[in-house]
């Protein structure tokens, strides 16, 4: 696959932040944005998506939220959008202006800095949202909410199918061992699918795909279980935002083995801060 179509460009930044700064404003540095980009499975299946749909792009006005470097504004553009706002909160928001008109399309694109719940658009209604909203592990410092947020203020069409609510949840699994060994951990990752286009296109974040910039989260056992070919574990996954801050992620893992060799049946709570 080549790359996007759109052009970047780099300069010296000035990489001075203090490490509290870092972590209310990591996204204005570069190197996280720099990772997204090349990650060639998010960028191209995107892009993919919106070249591939340019029929529901065409004379719309799309909202770009989380827009980062300003990359979907500009595919949404190149797909035929009438105006594309593009919001962002960290200091990238600058260099996104000098992209869009290194680009040619600063009468397309209007780069907004600030956040979501702060800010106005020059427009009562959009026709379409657009975000790369997505954390580790999925809901690990995610953007859903402000998604909803924008969701809920601007959108055109009502689809108020999701609410904040639904990232806490509760999953039951079952693992079946394919062959004799012993298990230090549980591995978790999620898929995405884009389910409104021709054809149905995705990808997934497991360890058996193409890598991604989200990898796997590990979450390590307090017991190596030995687990024979055939026998399998059963348990549930519990995941909720942290109550003190909500872009935290609480996990529970309820799980047991009755096997030959092993017997085990726990409870084990991890968080990722």
């Amino acid at each position: 696959m080549g790359e996007p179509d759109v052009s970047f460009f780099g300069c010296d930044g000035e990489d001075d932040k203090t490490s509290a700064d870092y972590c209310f404003d990591s996204y204005s540095h570069f190197g996280i944005h720099e990772e997204m980009l090349k990650d060639v499975v998010r960028t191209k299946t995107y892009q993919n998506v919106i070249y591939r749909n340019k029929f529901l792009f065409q004379n719309k006005v799309v909202l770009d939220v989380g827009a980062g470097t300003g990359i979907l504004s500009l595919f949404c553009a190149k797909a035929g959008a009438a105006h594309v706002y593009a919001v962002e909160c960290s200091h990238m928001a600058d260099m996104a202006k000098q992209i869009v008109e290194t680009n040619g399309l600063p009468d397309v694109v209007t780069v907004l800095k600030g956040k979501i719940e702060e800010i106005e658009l020059p427009v009562a209604k959009v026709d379409i949202i657009i975000s790369e909203w997505m954390g580790y592990f999925l809901l690990f410092e995610n953007m859903l909410n402000t998604v909803l947020y924008a969701r809920d203020k601007w959108l055109t069409m009502d689809i108020s199918k999701m609410v904040p609510g639904d990232a806490s949840f509760t999953a039951s699994f079952k693992l079946i061992a394919e062959r004799d060994d012993y298990i230090h951990a549980f591995v978790a990752y999620f898929d995405v699918s884009f389910t409104k286009c021709h054809k149905l296109m995705g990808f997934s974040t497991g360890p058996r795909s193409r890598a991604t910039h989200w990898k796997q989260t590990v979450l390590y056992l307090e017991d190596v279980l030995t687990i024979c070919e055939g026998e399998t574990i059963i348990g549930s996954m519990t995941v909720a935002p942290n109550k003190k801050n909500p872009r935290d992620v609480d996990i529970m893992v309820k799980y047991s083995l009755s096997g030959r060799r092993c017997v085990v049946s726990r409870v084990q709570f991890y968080k990722m801060r």
